[in-house]
């Protein structure tokens, strides 16, 4: 695995935020990565960047790499691999497109062709992400393994069925949005209350840190981390209170719902 290249079709946010974390931890030198996008003189800029190998095209960069991660817009990946599916038959094949599973892939790879789709999120850029697996794919069992091993270095990897895609996407890949909006929202009450803005938004982020790795580390379900905090009459609990009365908790599961009935 550590002998792997690593080639992006297509280097946009998820795919520059998977390259940054990979390099960050280690995981894979940034001489081993290569990348090619429509924009060559972005592409340059961001290879500089990075300090990775910038190639002009999809062709080029599956020829040199082991593994290939199809990072273009969903509505792209059929017209950009097509034209490149004998290059692609030797190598092993990552999509990060949203809703294109496995068996989409099927109908224009050429057979044999060992490919797997995953939904990564912004994270893995500091090593914290999270990459959801579809269960069914056509790697090897070692080629697999090798997968998860490299990705485990930046992310919680789950492998979850087909029909699991769409929400666990959801929740892990729009979720950091919600959860800037609710540490934003924290540092503005305490800036309304004189704490310093920068202050407030470094207080805000690792107390969502701190509280999520926390519940991965002991399990625990979090009402039970609520009322951990909640001493009965204090301060804690009048804040759960407010929130509720304003409907927060419905307010997320809404925002779920209205993504998953798009």
């Amino acid at each position: 695995m550590k002998d792997w290249t690593i080639g992006f079709i297509g280097f946009g946010n998820m795919a520059q935020a998977m390259a940054e974390g990979l390099i960050l931890k280690g995981a894979v030198k940034a001489d081993r990565i290569c990348a090619c996008a429509r924009d060559w003189d972005k592409m340059c800029k961001n290879g500089e960047k990075y300090g990775i190998k910038a190639l002009k095209t999809p062709l080029e960069t599956a020829r040199q790499s082991d593994v290939v991660i199809v990072a273009v817009k969903p509505y792209l990946v059929e017209e950009v691999l097509t034209p490149i599916r004998e290059a692609l038959r030797d190598k092993i094949l990552i999509s990060v497109a949203v809703n294109f599973p496995f068996e989409m892939y099927e109908k224009f790879l050429l057979p044999g062709t060992h490919h797997l789709s995953t939904l990564p999120n912004t994270p893995v850029a500091v090593g914290e992400g999270i990459i959801l697996c579809e269960r069914e794919h056509s790697l090897t069992e070692e080629e697999f393994a090798g997968i998860k091993e490299l990705f485990s270095a930046i992310a919680l990897v789950e492998v979850v069925d087909t029909k699991q895609l769409g929400a666990g996407g959801t929740l892990s890949g729009c979720g950091p949005a919600f959860a800037a909006m609710f540490i934003e929202a924290l540092s503005d009450g305490a800036v309304l209350h004189g704490l310093p803005r920068d202050l407030s938004y470094k207080l805000a982020s690792q107390m969502v840190v701190g509280t999520g790795k926390l519940q991965l580390a002991t399990g625990r379900h979090p009402g039970a981390m609520k009322d951990g905090v909640c001493s009965p009459g204090g301060t804690t609990i009048k804040g759960v209170a407010a929130l509720e009365r304003k409907g927060f908790r419905s307010a997320v599961i809404d925002a779920i719902d209205a993504i998953e009935g798009r």
